[in-house]
């Protein structure tokens, strides 16, 4: 339903963030010797590539919901399941427009008129929706009358409002870091999970200062909140699906219908196939039936082979690119060589080619019609000027024409 491109508040670093490892996301140069006539160029008839298009739309099998466009985009981008978890709901489309999504460890939204920055994707800070509604009136059960001063329920009350209180920059000593933007400091196993995953580009910067509550050790980031068992590593709390369920939002599975389930191998493009050579012979040459001539469009990077009017064969070609531009003008085959090795020096740029087959030269500097084995990208200008022509195609031609045929090139 959302399209367009995401635009993120917050960068992301690619690693597992709420299991007990780490994952992190984690591409020859071939260089052909040149010759007076070519090296690499696309071949023959550029045959489109299949029309493909990644899916817009997943199906999550885990969790029964699906992800689409910017959200779907922004997941795969910013580390998946390992980073938001999976979708619980659908997209909710609010009063005011925006379009929310809950996923395990995170809320996507998409404002379509965007912040003042023009942003419209982000990154809920559903940390901050766990904050005590009144932090004083938290603070002040511990007081009241009617509680008991040591029982666990007032305890942990007050140790959870008291941690959202900011503090004062404290010195600090061995693993710990005081955080100035927020006035809360993150140490120990949290400060490493804090580090190792973006600190402020990930989960955001600390809200409360460690807790203890339910047997476990707690703190309250802007997207999210951690967690960490006695003898056990920093973990995240799926502050999404906390929110969903608080909000009473429906998380049941919907149906898939058409929709294709998730497997990344559906945004891998097909190969493309392998190119067929445009053209070939036509059948239409007669041993001394008449004039045989070349006619060669640079423009196309098409020859066209006459006897007469009649075409007799016709091909895809590579002729010079810019800086070796194959000259154009009314010519005739002056020299012809079954094989020949071709070294120099052109352009400051040196080539030693064995073996070239059926060489027709139509210049005296040079240019030439000849097979050309080292490539199979004809349909493109790539050589140093001379004309390419597949191998099969090139001893055909050199068989039917004579020293002295005309070789007109035009653009």
């Amino acid at each position: 339903m959302i399209a367009g491109t995401a635009m993120q508040t917050h960068e992301v670093v690619r690693t597992e963030t709420h299991g007990t490892g780490q994952r992190s996301a984690i591409a020859v140069v071939l260089a052909t010797a040149a010759l007076l006539l070519t090296m690499l160029a696309p071949l023959v008839a550029p045959t489109s590539a299949q029309e493909w298009s990644a899916p817009r739309t997943v199906y999550i099998e885990e969790t029964g919901h699906s992800l689409d466009q910017v959200f779907l985009d922004v997941w795969r981008d910013g580390g998946k399941e390992y980073s938001y978890g999976y979708p619980i709901t659908p997209e909710i489309t609010l009063d005011n427009g925006h379009v929310v999504q809950y996923l395990e460890y995170a809320r996507f939204e998409y404002w379509p008129e965007g912040n003042a920055d023009g942003q419209q994707f982000h990154i809920a800070n559903i940390g901050e929706e766990l904050r005590p509604i009144s932090l004083q009136r938290s603070i002040a059960t511990w007081n009241s009358p009617g509680e008991a001063q040591g029982s666990d329920r007032v305890e942990q009350t007050l140790a959870t409002a008291k941690a959202w209180l900011p503090v004062k920059a404290p010195v600090i000593a061995g693993n710990a870091r005081y955080v100035e933007e927020t006035r809360h400091t993150v140490r120990g196993s949290f400060l490493d999970f804090w580090e190792r995953t973006g600190e402020a580009g990930f989960i955001g910067n600390p809200l409360t200062e460690e807790y203890d509550a339910a047997g476990s050790t707690w703190q309250v980031f802007e997207r999210g909140q951690l967690e960490m068992a006695p003898g056990d590593e920093a973990r995240m709390v799926p502050v999404g699906e906390v929110l969903a369920n608080k909000y009473g939002l429906d998380q049941s599975p919907v149906a898939q219908g058409d929709v294709p389930s998730y497997d990344e191998a559906l945004f891998v493009a097909p190969p493309e196939p392998e190119p067929e050579i445009v053209g070939g012979l036509t059948g239409g040459y007669v041993s001394g039936g008449g004039e045989v001539w070349i006619d060669i469009n640079l423009s196309t990077q098409y020859m066209v082979v006459y006897q007469g009017n009649t075409v007799v064969m016709e091909t895809y070609i590579s002729s010079g690119r810019p800086g070796f531009d194959t000259p154009t003008g009314s010519f005739r085959i002056n020299l012809k060589n079954g094989t020949q090795d071709m070294e120099g020096l052109i352009g400051g740029e040196y080539y030693n080619v064995k073996d070239v087959p059926s060489v027709m030269y139509f210049t005296n500097v040079g240019h030439a019609i000849h097979g050309a084995y080292w490539h199979n990208n004809f349909g493109a200008v790539m050589s140093h000027g001379c004309i390419n022509v597949p191998v099969d195609l090139a001893a055909y031609l050199y068989e039917i024409t004579p020293t002295g045929a005309r070789v007109e090139i035009h653009w």
